[in-house]
């Protein structure tokens, strides 16, 4: 990323009013009022790093269950994971009424039809992207999904090489070569566990597909925030989930009757094997674990940075297999296990290429602070 943009794995200081730019200044203003002690910095981290991680393993398990107990509309599957949002409306009216409210007040914002097209183009790239995840969960194994999914971090250092001014350097290009060598593995490794063999290089590739555009919202989204919207507070990020999560479930609504599936969303609730209320529960823990999936990510971006909540969401796929082993008996066999090892290293270069980062930094104001 560029100089003056680049996100940190620490804990942002307050910047000089002096020596800063409006937009810092503004920035680290709205940070001020949620100033925390140390034991309380880190007891956040914790708990928000735990949402993304129980959420997504939770997610990700249950969207697979939906389809083993009988369900069917992949459109359904589609709506449920971003139907969430209304619960996030309590939330920004206690951030608006708060503090906050006035640092945000202070920041010219966009036009409204700037801010729509954006919802409204990011809105509709999510849904797309929960169809293709949804094919996934389908017609793979959800042991292989998950593993397919860490290859969204070496998207994301191609896409925030050309948007974002991400350096390569050798632990990073590792990373990419050891993820990317993970999925072909799995690729060449049909287990025969998917609800539909046949489709298995289906599913394959529309789950690389969606961890492609995962990792592009990722970046366009930073973009959007250091070329439009030019704030990073909590509120802002809040309605851009919200707004977001309405454009996203309103088009899959639209697919789901547009599609013709609709009809048999009757014949699934009645038919499923679980039972009515197994049905039911299911499609609303998934959207619940979803939006605490988004709520920990929201809390980490604001209270360290986008990239240690990405990087704690990719740490958390490897957890999703041992329990796919548990809860629905999949063979963890010694092709997974290999690419689950490789995944877990491309991981490790990823994450000590940052912590390198970081420790330089520090090194870097250190210095100019004691000359």
């Amino acid at each position: 990323m560029g100089e003056g943009q680049e996100l940190q794995l620490h804990i942002r200081e307050p910047a000089d009013p002096a020596r800063s730019s409006p937009k810092e200044a503004t920035f680290a203003q709205s940070q001020s009022s949620f100033k925390v002690k140390k034991w309380q910095w880190w007891f956040l981290l914790f708990i928000y790093s735990f949402l993304i991680l129980a959420g997504q393993t939770s997610g990700t398990l249950l969207g697979r269950f939906y389809f083993k107990q009988g369900g069917k509309s992949l459109w359904m599957a589609t709506i449920v994971p971003s139907s969430g949002f209304p619960l996030l409306i309590p939330l920004l009216l206690i951030l608006h009424s708060s503090s906050t409210a006035a640092a945000d007040a202070t920041v010219s914002r966009p036009s409204t039809a700037k801010l729509a097209a954006i919802y409204i183009g990011l809105g509709l790239i999510g849904s797309g992207n929960n169809l293709m995840y949804s094919y996934g969960l389908l017609y793979l194994p959800v042991s292989t999904f998950s593993l397919v999914c860490a290859t969204q971090l070496a998207f994301n250092a191609v896409f925030s090489y050309f948007l974002n001014s991400q350096k390569f350097t050798p632990f990073i290009f590792n990373s990419i070569i050891l993820l990317t060598l993970a999925a072909a593995l799995l690729g060449v490794h049909s287990d025969g566990g998917s609800a539909s063999g046949h489709n298995y290089p289906l599913g394959l590739a529309l789950t690389l597909a969606a961890s492609a555009v995962f990792s592009l919202v990722l970046s366009l989204t930073q973009l959007v925030f250091q070329k439009v919207i030019k704030t990073e507070t909590f509120t802002v990020v809040l309605e851009m989930i919200l707004w977001t999560g309405l454009v996203s479930t309103v088009a899959s609504v639209v697919g789901l009757f547009a599609g013709g599936e609709w009809k048999m969303i009757h014949e699934e609730f009645t038919g499923s094997e679980k039972g009515r209320v197994s049905y039911l529960m299911t499609l609303i823990w998934i959207a619940i674990c979803w939006l605490l999936y988004g709520v920990g990510n929201i809390g980490l971006i604001f209270l360290v940075s986008s990239l240690f909540a990405n990087v704690i969401g990719t740490l958390g796929l490897p957890l999703v297999p041992i329990f796919a082993v548990v809860f629905f008996h999949e063979r963890m066999d010694g092709v997974k296990a290999v690419a689950l090892l490789m995944a877990v290293l491309g991981f490790v270069n990823y994450v000590y290429q940052h912590y390198l980062d970081d420790t330089k930094d520090k090194r870097a104001v250190t210095s100019d602070e004691h000359p």
